[in-house]
């Protein structure tokens, strides 16, 4: 039993511990003797975690180079979402931002210098300066490895706060009830309106092959993206959109999941990611006649447009048949275009992009210095997930208003508070997951006082659980004890089911219809792969009604099943990689329905979003975020506008 549950460690989980730990409300029961319990669980060992792969920077108005002002990164950053950016959260973004930096600096983040001491900082696509008049150098950043002293530094800070992590251990459920549990099961109140209020978690430690039930009065989601849908993606093979999946499954909402974003400029045919801070320094896309042609798209901003608009470009570019073909595949598709950094000072580049030629140099067999590098659109962020006010806390929206979910938090790329709308700018991500992650942290440090046990209820609680509660629940957490139990009973048949399991599955289910349906050399690794050609064909850079419908089609009539039917190789618990696989793939098989659900239902085109059949935005109908659920339904929720009224978007 925790006082607080965060699921995740990367920089949105490590903030949100250290805006717990460092809170005054901490401190003072801390010195009081009632320190309150707060576990990080987290499916990879932290310094995994797939912060440690941004490169570029992270975005705030410090000014260290050239002036710049927070309005204007605010003024960018609505407008780079295409005015479904909620202004208040947007205005709480930038104006922090700042702040948030010099804190990282001061945790230990060695950022690059100027010639004078300074954070350095440079260009990046969608930040300008004076209301989008010209490129203004705004993204502080450490050569291009930022992410990885971010992830570092946070890190040993938590070590040094003594926070507790459980390292390896997949969280199967969150558990959230009806908040007043004993109504509900008297009878005497209506569970699906009822208010809901977070119970818990049930872990699964991948080390032990054990399934935990924890009790928690307060849990955090910050467990990264999904890029995992998608055949092409610059994301890391962990972020399988876990937290969105186990948000939908307890009966929650997720706002505007329609709007995935591509980064322009993946490695032809890896996806690995070649930072935008390539093309902050000089780099130039140029098509097959070597034609630098982001002059005709975005004529003012040119290659450092924001990132949507220039990944439409390269592919109106291959769809005209300028596009080229991976060197390594001359005679394959040509669906890539060059990405020219030759003209960078040689000594620049290798002190500025260290990881971009060391990727090119390893991955591609290029000397980015004399070639032409091929490029094509990879997946890499997404923009809507888990709904949360400004302070974390999540919701659901129901009758036209938001609706609070007693005790749970979210934060980071799994969550969604309104600030990237239809497309994130460059350096936005990393801001988002230390601001807002910490702003949560400090939300569940409020509500401690409220909360934590004094140490001699503390003392009677651990008494009346070793009488009558073996798991170390106390009374009121049933919902955990029973989620767990569920899920060592799907275990347990799973691993029962596998081919050198305790039983014989042909014997023992004859009428199983999952058995029919899996093929003896069936596995989630193929699944995994089949879905992410799926959706890349369905949904991404553009889609259309047809391409829609096509992949729910499928996802619905082929590949769910074959999920459903699944089944270890091995029947050995511990250190079964193919059981979380298994996991994994359901999550983001109930995240893809969603998706594709959302994209359905928005008849228009926006940032990232581009429907072929509805090319233009269309502010009278659409100006709104998309809630979706489970069961496929989708609503609508108002875009906060403050003092900017949406505007053409040219860059």
């Amino acid at each position: 039993m925790y006082d607080a549950v965060i699921i995740g460690a990367g920089a949105a989980g490590l903030s949100a511990a250290l805006g717990i730990v460092r809170s005054d409300e901490f401190k003072a029961l801390k010195e009081q003797g009632q320190a309150p319990k707060l576990l990080v669980v987290s499916k990879l060992q932290p310094l995994r975690s797939h912060t440690g792969s941004a490169e570029g920077g992270i975005a705030a108005s410090l000014g260290n180079v050239e002036h710049d002002d927070w309005h204007w990164h605010y003024y960018d950053t609505v407008k780079g979402g295409d005015w479904l950016v909620d202004q208040d959260a947007a205005k709480i973004l930038a104006e922090y931002a700042p702040q948030t930096v010099v804190n990282l600096e001061r945790s230990g983040v060695a950022f690059s210098r100027t010639e004078d001491g300074h954070i350095a900082q440079r260009k990046f696509g969608g930040h300008t300066a004076d209301y989008g008049k010209a490129p203004v150098r705004r993204a502080a950043y450490a050569a291009d490895r930022i992410g990885h002293q971010i992830l570092y530094a946070l890190w040993q800070q938590c070590v040094a706060e003594g926070v507790k992590f459980a390292e390896e251990w997949y969280v199967t459920d969150l558990v959230v009830a009806p908040s007043s549990q004993d109504e509900s099961d008297n009878g005497t109140s209506d569970e699906t309106n009822a208010p809901r209020k977070a119970y818990g978690i049930v872990a699964f430690d991948t080390h032990t092959g054990k399934t935990h039930a924890i009790g928690a009065r307060n849990v955090l989601i910050a467990t990264g993206g999904a890029g995992r849908l998608f055949h092409t993606t610059s994301n890391s093979h962990d972020l399988t959109g876990d937290g969105m999946a186990l948000a939908l499954k307890a009966g929650l909402q997720l706002e505007d999941c329609e709007f995935v974003q591509f980064h322009p400029t993946g490695l032809a045919h890896t996806g690995i990611l070649l930072s935008e801070a390539s093309r902050g320094e000089g780099g130039v896309l140029r098509n097959a006649e070597g034609e630098p042609f982001m002059e005709r798209y975005a004529p003012e901003h040119k290659d450092l447009a924001a990132r949507d608009v220039v990944s439409r470009s390269i592919m109106a570019e291959v769809d005209a048949g300028r596009g080229v073909a991976d060197p390594k595949d001359p005679d394959g598709p040509k669906d890539c275009v060059w990405l020219d950094m030759t003209g960078i000072d040689k000594a620049r580049m290798d002190e500025a992009l260290p990881q971009v030629v060391e990727t090119i140099r390893d991955y591609a067999g290029l000397d980015p210095s004399k070639d032409w590098v091929p490029v094509k659109p990879t997946a890499h962020y997404t923009m809507g997930g888990i709904p949360i006010t400004t302070d974390g806390q999540v919701y659901q929206w129901r009758d036209g208003e938001q609706e609070l979910v007693d005790g749970l938090f979210a934060a980071g790329e799994c969550s969604c508070v309104g600030v990237h709308g239809a497309n994130r700018l460059g350096g936005n991500s990393l801001l988002d997951a230390c601001l807002f992650g910490n702003r949560a942290g400090e939300s569940i440090a409020k509500r401690l006082g409220d909360t934590v046990s004094t140490p001699n209820q503390a003392a009677d609680d651990a008494q009346q659980d070793s009488e009558s509660h073996a798991d170390g629940l106390p009374e009121g957490y049933e919902p955990v004890k029973q989620a767990a139990d569920e899920r060592k009973r799907n275990v347990s048949a799973l691993l029962a089911d596998a081919p050198d399991g305790p039983a014989n599955p042909a014997e023992t289910n004859e009428n199983d219809e999952d058995n029919q349906i899996q093929q003896p050399d069936d596995n989630p690794y193929q699944l995994l792969a089949e879905l992410g050609v799926t959706m890349e064909r369905a949904v991404a850079v553009r889609c259309d009604a047809e391409s829609i419908g096509k992949a729910l089609k499928t996802i619905k009539e082929t590949l769910l099943p074959r999920a459903q039917a699944l089944r270890p190789h091995s029947a050995t618990p511990a250190f079964n990689q193919e059981l979380t696989a298994i996991w994994e793939v359901n999550n983001l098989l109930e995240l893809g329905m969603a998706v594709l659900e959302a994209s359905d239902a928005r008849h228009e085109s926006r940032g990232s979003f581009a429907r072929t059949d509805f090319p233009k935005r269309d502010d009278g109908r659409f100006l709104v975020h998309s809630m979706s659920d489970a069961a496929g339904e989708v609503s609508w929720q108002p875009v906060h506008i403050m003092d900017m009224p949406p505007q053409s978007r040219d860059y």
